[in-house]
């Protein structure tokens, strides 16, 4: 028998930790939960205390942990915590071997290093962790020993086609490319016309996958899949120019990796993260994680068609950025998130995106990514730039 695996979950009341939790109830016998972190969600992270019964339950934000910890006063065994000291807290802890690092945005940064240095398994849901930090992240997990497992469906698909020995040489395992698919958003056969007119309901709408907001505007951009292109090179030891992007609509084969005899590997299944959530909570083994067997003669075909850079630029956009290397992803990510969240707001429209996004990169220095400090600094330059620009657009 297994043994059992002790967890804590950054991001538990979004898409993932909840998709998360429920492999995890459909196995007691495996895995318990030590802690649950979230963000304002008090009455929904207060409802997950009760049925998994944690240690430790933190609030990133502090009136969401009073109003928490006033709701839980009759579980005196649950310590609530509070902001970002209380969540690198329960991702290094003792108790805790398997992290899920699944808190949106720069803010998972700190958390998810704090269980990289503590030598913990982290099932890495945060691409934008390793979009900022990229080698002083890969640094970390190499001088500790953490135990780095990619969750993003795609990702994750690239991992199960190589090597498990070779994921950080696949040169040295044959691999040629890496097809990394895309399902093209919601707006994939829009005009230019049609796009600047797109409402924030409608770039949350994806056809395929249920995600939160700020994953769903990435996806309806593509600078999801931009971001993704960067984590990739990271996590395989590889650079763009051996990574192709395929828009895939079916979403079905989730990424490709060619080998230099010829051969292509697929990993396929259903649009549900918690396929390479339990593959990432098991590994190597797999369990059943809930998820409806695919149907291939329900779905017929398969189509594959190149991303339009025109239309979508922020994919080119990340690209060019991991390319000019140095602080230059971070400055991307804090611009792409400042822009998305005015998006969402209403006061920026969407094919506005990219264009606040090119103005941040041009307008701010690359600096060597010599230190976190380096990154927290650029990444607030990049921020207090995209606000500035936002308001001009505005106005």
């Amino acid at each position: 028998m297994s043994p059992m695996r002790n967890i804590t979950i950054l991001g538990a009341t979004g898409s993932i930790g909840l998709s998360t939790l429920d492999v995890i109830r459909r196995h007691p016998d495996r895995f318990s939960v030590h802690a649950l972190a979230a963000n304002t969600r008090v009455a929904e992270m207060a409802a997950l205390c009760r049925e998994f019964q944690p240690s430790c339950a933190v609030m990133a934000d502090a009136k969401a942990a009073d109003a928490l910890a006033a709701t839980l006063s009759d579980l005196p065994h649950i310590t609530v915590l509070q902001g970002e000291a209380g969540l690198c807290e329960v991702a290094s802890a003792a108790e805790v071997d398997t992290v899920m690092a699944a808190i949106v945005g720069a803010a998972g940064l700190p958390p998810t290093l704090s269980a990289v240095r503590a030598g913990k398994r982290v099932l890495l849901a945060n691409k934008e962790a390793l979009v900022m930090s990229g080698q002083l992240f890969m640094d970390a997990v190499a001088e500790s020993g953490a135990e780095l497992l990619p969750i993003d469906s795609e990702h994750n698909a690239i991992f199960q086609c190589m090597p498990a020995d070779r994921v950080r040489d696949p040169g040295g395992a044959g691999i040629t490319r890496i097809l990394l698919t895309a399902s093209g958003g919601p707006f994939r056969e829009h005009s230019q016309d049609e796009l600047r007119s797109v409402s924030p309901a409608q770039a949350c709408a994806h056809p395929n996958w249920s995600m939160g907001q700020k994953i769903s505007v990435d996806s309806a951009t593509l600078m999801n899949k931009g971001l993704e292109l960067i984590e990739a090179c990271w996590l395989f030891n590889t650079d763009p120019s051996r990574i192709e992007v395929h828009v895939h609509p079916e979403s079905i084969i989730h990424s490709m990796v060619e080998y230099a005899d010829g051969s292509v590997l697929a990993q396929l299944g259903s649009p549900d993260m918690r396929t390479p959530i339990a593959n990432g909570l098991a590994w190597p083994e797999r369990i059943d994680a809930g998820v409806a067997p695919l149907d291939l003669f329900a779905i017929g075909r398969f189509h594959f068609e190149r991303p339009d850079l025109d239309r979508f630029p922020c994919l080119q956009l990340a690209a060019d950025a991991f390319k000019a290397g140095g602080t230059a992803p971070a400055v991307l990510n804090a611009a792409n998130e400042e822009a998305v969240a005015a998006f969402l707001a209403g006061n920026l429209g969407f094919t506005d995106i990219p264009v606040i996004i090119r103005q941040v990169l041009a307008a701010t220095d690359v600096v060597p990514a010599a230190s976190f400090e380096t990154i927290f600094a650029k990444d607030a330059e990049a921020r207090r730039l995209a606000r500035e620009q936002i308001r001009l657009l505005v106005v």
